[in-house]
C-alpha cells in the first residue's frame, strides 16, 4: 500500500475511548473469522512484546472469552494480566460487539469496556473500525490507541498471508 493512512489506519480519541480504523487487504468474513478463532487470535491480538494466551472463547451471542497477556521482552517482562468479558452481538462478516473486564484488584483498572468492531468492505480490502469505549482510569487512552494500532497491523500480518 502507498497511502499511509490506509496502511497505518486512522485513530481518534475522547475521555476514555478510542477509534482505530485500518484497511486490510482480505475480505469482511475472513478479517471476521480471525477475531473468533483462539489460535489467530493468539497470534495477532497481544501487542509487540506481549505473547496471548486464550484460555477459552466461546463465539455466540452471551458466550464468554478468557485471554492472557504475558509480556515477552526485557521492557515488559513483568507485566501480565488476564482479561474477559461477554460476546453482546455477532453479525458474521459485518460487527462484532464484546465486553471487557480486567482480573486485577487494582481499582485504576476496575470497569466494564465495550469494544465495538465492524468491517466493511472496501475496494482494497476490509476497513476495520474499532471502538473501544470505557477504558480504565489507569491506562492512557493512547496507550489503548497505540495497542490497537499494533494489534491490527498484526492482524492484517496473519489474513493478508493465509
Amino acid at each position: 500500500m502507498t497511502n499511509n493512512d490506509t496502511e497505518h489506519g486512522e485513530s481518534t480519541t475522547d475521555e476514555r475511548s478510542i477509534t482505530v480504523s485500518r484497511v486490510i487487504e482480505a475480505p469482511p468474513k475472513r478479517v471476521y473469522d480471525a477475531f473468533l478463532d483462539p489460535d489467530e487470535l493468539a497470534q495477532w491480538f497481544p501487542p509487540t512484546g506481549f505473547s496471548a494466551e486464550v484460555h477459552h472463547l466461546e463465539p455466540e451471542v452471551g458466550g464468554t472469552y478468557r485471554i492472557t497477556f504475558t509480556g515477552e521482552t526485557e521492557e515488559f517482562s513483568d507485566m501480565s494480566h488476564s482479561f474477559g468479558g461477554i460476546f453482546q452481538e455477532l453479525e458474521p462478516g459485518e460487527r462484532i460487539v464484546y465486553t471487557d473486564s480486567f482480573e486485577t484488584d487494582d481499582p485504576g483498572m476496575a470497569g466494564e469496556m465495550t469494544t465495538t468492531v465492524t468491517f466493511e468492505e472496501v475496494p482494497d480490502g476490509t476497513e476495520v473500525t474499532v471502538r473501544h469505549a470505557g477504558i480504565p482510569e489507569a491506562i492512557p487512552p493512547s496507550d489503548a490507541n497505540e495497542g490497537w494500532i499494533d494489534s491490527l497491523e498484526n492482524l492484517a500480518d496473519v489474513v493478508e498471508e493465509a
